[in-house]
């Protein structure tokens, strides 16, 4: 295909590998872009050349997982085009979700108002508590999205067990609002393309170069309305990476990734083999690690040149929040980005302390404090009044006699009784019950300045760092921690499960930059770190 001058500048600072994917002739392509690989240089390169090409942007279509990896491939589509006066928003980018809703509009089809899935379950199900509520709502997408079943289905079987009614009042409850859920645009989606010749020629049309981002993470139907679009024609460049397959809770399947060549005859496959991000000692233990999966391409990966940068090994057999004081220390004084990666959110609290108490800014989104617990106001309540009745009794005493009475209490006096665990840990620093109380106050003002979504330090999972990337990343490598003993006991697929434990830490690792601090207990490493390095290396006989 002839390129527009404007055009080969561009592709001229491509790696080999990335502009040979980026150039692929129009029909299916599978890009394999590993962590670092530049895949969203490599995806705007695409649409770049085939509109230098001569393709109207019109019918160019790029599917992504997430709104923010669809804000982020709008703004570089933006400056690549703009030498070919194409409009910002001249070249459809769109969520799956985003799409089933356009399709929907088009199709003259109920589209909402949109729900929050755990808002109707908190009213559905209101026992469940937070644990309950996660697990059903995996559940009810399996029901939807890989069983296809509909609530009048369930609600006629004598046989339905607590799950199965649970979904039937949940459609139920969206049924009595005109509501939708977001599997429900993709569902509904496919019926209207399905039903409707014209509906489907006319976005056919506009989905004639259709290019789909993160394949690896898609489920059963979005993977089937990709290829309903790309059909017959199959002009579609997938772009993934089957060692970042993480979301198998959100239903996604790595298994989907290594059959797309019998769904898509012809499928021309590249690879991009150039790690840019990680240093190269990083890159090399991340592959050796995810190598060990069964479920993955055999491919080549290698750091980009003139990596430089450190993996370090830190055995730590302190507690929590002493070892993470010691890594902290160990990095440089100034304002590059940093990270602490964890299995959990729970994992990550000493983190926060430390941070809170050292006054260092820093986002942790859906890390829970104790200075968060709403039940902290009426645990200090009720110890100033416990102080005030035992006039003399230190106040540790207080706060434990509270704590024990509240723990066999009621469920009410429960939320006190945990509040109060925290609190006795607090108590050494104060000298009665009203000087805890501006303590607290004096915390919370603290924390509401320091927690900041612009901070250099983020505190996350390493599901929720899926695409980002740092200068220095600590992550806790225990045993047991990670790979997640919870998540290998509940899986119906135990040696699937650990793959998938397996490619996570493989993501969390390579969002180093310049540094990767492995954080263990020396006692208990992680079976990733033996993996990944010799015993020798993690200082073990």
């Amino acid at each position: 295909m002839e390129s527009h001058p404007a055009v080969a500048e561009p592709l001229a600072r491509l790696s080999p590998d990335q502009r040979a994917a980026a150039t692929a002739r129009p029909g299916p392509v599978l890009c394999v872009a590993p962590a670092g690989s530049g895949k969203t240089t490599t995806l705007v390169a695409r649409v770049a050349w085939l509109v230098g090409g001569g393709v109207d942007p019109a019918t160019i279509a790029a599917i992504t997982f997430n709104r923010r990896a669809a804000e982020e491939l709008e703004a570089r589509l933006a400056e690549a085009l703009a030498p070919l006066d194409v409009a910002p928003d001249g070249i459809r980018v769109r969520t799956f979700h985003a799409l089933g809703l356009e399709v929907l509009r088009d199709a003259s089809r109920p589209t909402g108002p949109i729900t929050d899935r755990m808002t109707v379950l908190r009213q559905v199900a209101p026992d469940a508590g937070p644990a309950g509520w996660g697990a059903l709502d995996t559940a009810i997408s399996k029901v939807k999205v890989d069983l296809g079943v509909t609530a009048a289905e369930v609600a006629g079987d004598a046989q339905a067990g607590p799950i199965a009614r649970t979904f039937v009042a949940y459609e139920r409850a969206l049924a009595a609002t005109g509501s939708l859920d977001f599997d429900d645009l993709i569902i509904g989606a496919l019926r209207a393309l399905e039903s409707d010749t014209a509906l489907l020629a006319r976005w056919r049309g506009r989905c004639a170069h259709l290019l789909v981002d993160e394949v690896q993470d898609v489920d059963r139907l979005q993977l089937r309305l990709a290829l309903l679009l790309a059909a017959p024609a199959n002009r579609i460049f997938l772009v993934g990476d089957d060692d970042q397959s993480i979301y198998g809770w959100r239903l996604a399947d790595v298994r989907r990734i290594f059959d797309l060549a019998a769904r898509l005859p012809g499928l021309e496959r590249h690879h991009l083999i150039t790690n840019f991000r990680c240093p190269g000692p990083v890159v090399e233990r991340s592959i050796r690690l995810v190598a060990r999966n069964r479920e993955r391409f055999a491919k080549t990966v290698r750091a980009g040149p003139g990596s430089s940068g450190r993996l370090i090994l830190a055995p730590d057999a302190g507690d929590d929040d002493e070892r993470i004081g010691r890594a902290f220390d160990a990095w440089p004084a100034n304002e590059s980005s940093r990270a602490v990666l964890a299995r959990t959110n729970a994992e990550l609290v000493p983190a926060a302390v430390i941070a809170l108490d050292r006054g260092i800014p820093f986002r942790a989104r859906g890390v829970r404090l104790p200075l968060d617990d709403p039940w902290l106001d009426s645990a200090i309540a009720a110890i100033l009044t416990s102080s005030k009745a035992e006039s003399g009794v230190p106040l540790p005493v207080v706060i434990g006699r509270l704590r024990v009475g509240s723990m066999t209490a009621g469920a009410g006096d429960a939320g006190i009784g945990a509040a109060s665990e925290a609190l006795l840990g607090w108590a050494p620093r104060f000298a009665d019950a009203a000087a805890l109380e501006v303590g607290v106050r004096e915390q919370r003002e603290r924390l509401g300045r320091l927690r900041r979504d612009d901070a250099k330090l983020t505190l996350a999972t390493a599901h929720a760092v899926k695409g980002l990337e740092f200068d220095h990343v600590i992550v806790l490598q225990d045993a047991d921690r990670f790979p997640s003993r919870r998540a290998l006991d509940e899986a119906a697929d135990p040696a699937r499960a650990l793959e998938e434990e397996r490619r996570l830490a493989y993501v969390a690792w390579t969002r180093a930059r310049r540094s990767l601090t492995l954080l263990y207990d020396p006692a208990a490493p992680s079976q990733f770190l033996l993996e990944a390095f010799d015993r020798s290396e993690l200082g073990l006989r």
